[in-house]
């Protein structure tokens, strides 16, 4: 199992600070925040600066083998916003991360009100062939990321429409179990139906209620011995990455503490799960 964290986990510290007490505390693997991303990218040109950080990383001993893009005030949809998207996967993989994490547009109005779903189907699909164009010849996929209040993605069907719509090698799935479980619930038909297409995963739990971003085994509801029992018969080889912003505003020392639990509960959720 490669475990991972998400690199603003650590938001207070540089990248490359980030990544020293990620494997100070034995993780061998992160994924790169968008926060982080926007750090290196305002240093200078982004293939330079990926090269630089990407050889550090593997100096120190992790991989970066997942980045998410940003979403911040970022719509996909919006040709000005996509330009910095497409620098930042300069910079993904001049670093040597293989999957990115995208989320699609919503098409909200200022008001809030969203786009009927057709709508935002036709005008995401043109935002991502956008993308995929940009990518072609690369080995990156980029992941698109099942959203909680994003009709076109909130479902394991409304992700398939665009895998199979393009059906291509550099397009495919992250699976969010904190958002599913604010949805359907249902981790093992969303793991049976996507498949092989899934290959990044952002592992956080909550109560049913809001998107907390919690560690397993909290106050959370998400069965994750299924999760990853279903992730094993697939013979996922990506990272199973937590991403959880609602266990980082904690001293810096407590942080390093639930790093090494976070450690102990996965070697846990590994071995319930070897024998299925």
């Amino acid at each position: 199992m490669k475990l991972s964290v998400w690199s603003s986990y650590y938001y207070a510290l540089s990248p490359e600070d980030a990544v020293c007490e990620f494997k100070a505390h034995g993780f061998n693997y992160c994924e790169l925040s968008c926060e982080h991303s926007e750090v290196l990218l305002n240093r200078g040109e982004p293939k330079e600066v990926g090269k630089t950080f990407g050889a550090f990383c593997r100096k120190v001993g992790v991989e970066v083998l997942q980045g998410h893009l940003f979403f911040y005030n970022t719509k996909i949809c919006k040709p000005e916003d996509r330009a910095l998207i497409k620098k930042q996967l300069d910079l993904f993989m001049a670093i040597g991360i293989k999957n990115a994490v995208l989320h699609c547009d919503p098409l909200a109005d200022e008001n809030g009100v969203k786009a009927p779903v057709d709508i935002a189907r036709q005008e995401n699909i043109k935002a991502i062939s956008d993308l995929l164009d940009y990518v072609k010849g690369n080995d990156i996929v980029i992941c698109l990321e099942n959203l909680i209040t994003s009709p076109a993605v909130n479902s394991v069907e409304g992700l398939m429409y665009f895998i199979e719509h393009f059906n291509s090698k550099n397009l495919g799935i992250c699976l969010d179990t904190g958002h599913l479980n604010l949805r359907d619930r249902d981790q093992v038909s969303f793991i049976r139906r996507a498949g092989e297409h899934i290959k990044a995963l952002h592992l956080d739990d909550n109560e049913e209620k809001t998107d907390q971003h919690l560690m397993p085994y909290g106050r959370g509801s998400v069965d994750f011995v299924s999760v990853i029992r279903e992730m094993k018969r697939l013979n996922y080889q990506g990272l199973y990455n937590l991403e959880i912003p609602g266990e980082s505003g904690a001293p810096f020392e407590i942080l390093g503490y639930k790093l090494d639990y976070i450690q102990r509960v996965m070697a846990y959720l590994d071995n319930k799960t070897l024998a299925n």
